[in-house]
């Protein structure tokens, strides 16, 4: 069914094209005939070759797909693992064999043939190295999937065998990222178990991919190698190293059931005042000791409260970062302030030029910071501060973390996009400076030079 598919769209095709080319004759003998003369006169309506071309290769295309793709089926199944064996070393012998040899029946020299025997039988004795089949019981386990910049992460590899004959000495690589570790396994007896323990260094803020494991056959001149997979890879997080902020840090969010505003309300949390009773007031309300005292009805009066509303514009534009050590700082010190109104339960959003990071859970937004890639682009943190108004207008504190080289005006800019009522910190980062908080107009701009003196400034912040 589906063979024939393709032939009726090519049998469509060709009815096209036969048509297109019909109407083509039929409107020069049109032409023709309205000139009222077989001289004609004017321009006349040709069939363009590189149309009929065109349609002819895209007829033939569909006609012929069908078996390019069983073509391209086989050679991935059968012929490609047969050739992917032969290293690089081995295709250089494969060739000089035939060279060689083909310069000795040309010449005559029984030395070229000779060497080209002597090439084409190391070629076969390679074979013998990686022909057959292991049967091995291969367990990677990663003691932690997630590890913070500069913790080691262990793992270990389990290889048992689980076949009924001993095993040769083999080698297994397990890709580490863009390197490779090499394991030795010994000769292993049935149902023996070997086991290696590794170490992999967390230096920088990556997603490192670690796997799949893959044993490898060769023989002693690595002419040929043979490559079986055993597991599938596993990604392991290296997430932004946050600190704790303590409740005392992060005073402004400090009050669980929300923060007060100016709007009144007869039903909330916050007592405000006592006023006269209106019908139609729930008389739940009703404060009986004043009434009492007073000979008059009195209900309570509250402010409305709104949950603390986090929102962080973090700039991933490296152009206002002094260098790649500034811009990890700045994901760190979002990554913890972010962190810790979550731990808080509070609503949160992060935004970069990029897009929304995922909130839900710590470790969502760890993941997320784990895989922001800094570039240089048009959009400032100007830019970013207006799309995030428009994107969470229910703000209720707004923090802009930007690197060294946004000056005072960009900031200026950045907090004049905030509503009134919102509160709006600017987090600067610059390695090496010293604590220090200032005011723009109504932004508060808190300096960080080290992420450990972050829970200082905003102290400073919520004073």
């Amino acid at each position: 069914m589906s063979s024939s598919k393709p032939l009726t769209r090519a049998a469509d095709s060709l009815k096209r094209a036969t048509s297109a080319l019909g109407g083509t004759v039929r409107s020069m003998r049109g032409a023709g005939n309205e000139a009222g003369s077989p001289k004609k006169s004017g321009k006349t309506r040709k069939l363009h070759p590189a149309a009929v071309w065109a349609e002819a290769a895209g007829t033939a295309g569909e006609a012929l797909a069908p078996v390019w793709d069983k073509i391209r089926d086989m050679w991935r199944r059968f012929v490609w693992p047969v050739l992917s064996v032969v290293s690089l070393l081995g295709w250089v012998v494969l060739a000089a064999s035939i060279g060689l040899w083909w310069a000795g029946q040309a010449w005559g020299w029984q030395e070229a043939k000779s060497a080209a025997m002597v090439a084409f039988l190391l070629f076969l004795l390679a074979v013998g190295f990686i022909v057959g089949r292991s049967a091995y019981g291969v367990v990677l386990d990663l003691a932690r999937t997630r590890v913070a910049v500069g913790d080691d992460a262990v793992g270990s590899i389990a290889v048992s065998n689980v076949s009924t004959r001993p095993l040769l000495p083999a080698a297994l690589e397990l890709p580490v990222g863009a390197n490779t570790a090499v394991f030795h396994l010994p000769r292993m007896k049935p149902a023996q178990v070997h086991e290696d323990l590794f170490t992999i260094p967390t230096a920088r803020r990556a997603v490192i991919v670690v796997g799949p494991v893959r044993s490898v056959r060769a023989d002693p001149l690595h002419l040929l190698r043979r490559r079986v997979l055993w597991t599938e890879p596993v990604d392991l997080f290296v997430h932004p190293r946050t600190v704790v902020l303590g409740s005392s840090a992060a005073g402004f969010i400090r009050d669980l059931e929300g923060m007060p505003t100016t709007e009144l309300s007869s039903a909330d949390v916050s007592f405000h005042a006592l006023r006269d009773y209106v019908p139609g007031d729930d008389r739940r309300h009703i404060h009986w000791k004043t009434t009492a005292r007073t000979n008059k009805l009195m209900v309570r009066q509250f402010e409305e409260t709104r949950r603390a509303h986090l929102a962080i514009s973090l700039s991933i534009n490296t152009d206002e970062y002094e260098s790649d050590a500034e811009f990890e700082m700045a994901i760190s010190v979002a990554a913890s302030i972010g962190r810790q109104a979550i731990s808080e339960q509070r609503d949160l959003d992060v935004l970069t030029q990029k897009g929304p990071l995922r909130c839900e859970t710590g470790r969502n937004l760890l993941d997320d910071m784990t895989r922001i890639v800094g570039a240089p682009m048009r959009k400032t943190a100007v830019d970013l501060a207006r799309t995030l108004s428009d994107t969470v207008p229910n703000a209720s504190v707004v923090f802009f973390v930007v690197g060294s080289h946004v000056t005072a005006t960009q900031l200026r800019s950045a907090a004049a996009s905030v509503p009134p009522g919102v509160r709006s910190l600017a987090v600067r980062v610059q390695p090496g400076a010293a604590p220090s908080r200032a005011n723009i107009a109504d932004l508060t701009v808190l300096t960080v030079g080290d992420l450990d003196d972050l829970a200082i400034v905003l102290r400073k912040a919520a004073a």
